[in-house]
């Protein structure tokens, strides 16, 4: 990759935006992240309301109320993208559908009687009731009137103070959301005493998107360990409000969940570790940490026996991909723990990254990609469409990984695309998910299409 004069800046942009680009070995260390947008310049951020639901949107048993006009539940439905092996419940798109005469007399009678009328009709585990940037406004008193309506229905009913407004930053969202579970869910049930094992375990910030959980769990359960909950993929609500009771939190996303697991740390004292199942030596690295833990000697053979099988014949099946792939760039434009949890997969793959960035990164996301890519490594914080679309022009990377906001600006400037966001419809996590993931990458990058798109496209 080219490298840049730390002076000059990468591209032509916004003066307060240029301090938001670094170089990994040029001047700035770290790239100016956690600020608000500049208004104008058309941010892809998602705002805290969005935070709070992709945290627990993937709860399937439960009806998910927002509080506000309907554009709010629109934008947000599905958001998540995550698969569920039972109920189907979550996937109902509810809205109290705030109008003007709501605004100016309040709106807590229609949410109210939304939930009496929800309750009544689908019988759900719980009803996640979100408060927007319309009701925060107005000061419908959310908590009061979930209160008064899980008397009368004897369903959990809990509010998730999440108006938009509260921050730049959709992180503070995360945390709502995880408060959320903490103060009204986790530790208010108790398991069966014959379920209980030395080996209970909750899977943290993993939601299923695609199935991923479904790559994940067998691996855990051939190591011998009982999973007592997900937060919050594939989950149901008696199963989070049993979690108190694990001897281990695993930690996959930790932008989003981190905040959990320290949270119950506190509150219960489970300890956690960090994992990811992204990629061959992050799998293996994460099943021999989970395995180190428990120090059982007949577990610790077992993820022997598992890393062992997982690798049999993978590399004979990669080796196709690897020879197209080898020495192509990739740039990542991700969620924060994507965007440093991906590179070693790349480089798995025989692929160079040449650009991370993310659009809601904190300082922690910014310094874990720092020490993971290489020298020369464009690093960059909150990009909008103008911006990515004239690096992806100055570094001319092979492909794009990203999601469905980005994907037409990279297919227009005949970059490669690969979608890890929520639209993904292919699991890849674990061994078997890695074969997968680098099927879509061969797939985006080595298509013959390519062959026919003008080599002065970049240049238009």
């Amino acid at each position: 990759m080219e490298r840049h004069d730390s002076v000059k800046p990468i591209i032509e942009t916004f003066e307060e935006r240029q301090n938001h680009m670094c170089i990994k070995g040029g001047g700035l260390s770290l790239p100016e992240c956690d600020k608000p947008g500049i208004p104008g310049t058309v941010t892809q951020r998602t705002c805290v309301f969005g935070g709070a639901r992709i945290v627990l949107m993937p709860i399937t048993d439960s009806i998910h109320l927002v509080h506000g006009p309907i554009g709010c539940a629109s934008c947000t439905w599905d958001i998540r993208g995550s698969k569920s092996s039972d109920s189907k419940l979550y996937k109902k798109g509810c809205s109290t559908d705030l109008k003007e005469k709501d605004i100016v007399f309040g709106g807590e009678r229609k949410l109210y009687d939304s939930i009496i009328e929800l309750n009544k009709l689908h019988n759900p585990g719980a009803i996640f009731v979100y408060a927007t940037c319309v009701s925060g406004v107005i000061g419908d008193d959310i908590n009061s009137v979930c209160k008064e309506a899980q008397k009368i229905t004897g369903c959990r009913v809990i509010p998730v103070q999440s108006e938009g407004f509260q921050d730049h930053n959709k992180t503070k969202g995360h945390w709502i959301g995880c408060d959320a579970l903490i103060d009204n869910v986790i530790g208010t049930s108790e398991p069966d005493q014959d379920s209980i094992t030395p080996f209970d375990i909750n899977i943290i910030g993993e939601f299923n998107v695609a199935g991923d959980l479904w790559g994940i769990k067998p691996l855990l359960e051939y190591l011998g360990l009982n999973i007592i909950s997900t937060v919050t993929g594939d989950s149901k609500i008696e199963d989070i409000a049993k979690s108190h009771r694990a001897k281990l939190n695993i930690v996959q996303c930790q932008k989003s969940s981190n905040y959990l697991a320290k949270k119950m740390k506190k509150k219960y004292g489970i300890p956690s570790i960090k994992v990811n199942f992204f990629g061959i030596e992050s799998t293996i690295t994460s099943i021999t940490e989970i395995a180190e833990f428990f120090d059982d000697e007949e577990m610790k053979n077992r993820a022997n026996n598992l890393i062992e099988n997982g690798l049999k014949h993978l590399d004979n099946k990669l080796e196709e991909y690897r020879k197209r792939l080898n020495g192509k760039t990739v740039a990542l434009y991700v969620g924060g723990n994507k965007a440093w949890s991906l590179v070693r997969a790349f480089e798995e793959l025989g692929m160079e990254v040449i650009m991370s960035g993310t659009k809601n990164g904190i300082k922690e996301d910014y310094e874990n990609i720092k020490n993971i890519v290489k020298e020369g490594t464009l690093i960059v914080d909150d990009a909008n469409s103008n911006e990515l679309r004239k690096l992806l022009k100055k570094l001319k990377p092979d492909l794009l990984i990203s999601g469905a906001k980005e994907k037409y600006i990279a297919l227009k400037l005949g970059v490669g695309f690969c979608d890890f966001n929520h639209d993904r419809i292919s699991a890849f996590a674990g061994f078997k998910g890695f074969l997968e993931f680098a099927k879509e990458v061969d797939g985006a990058v080595s298509t013959s299409v390519w062959n026919v798109v003008s080599k002065s496209i970049y240049d238009e």
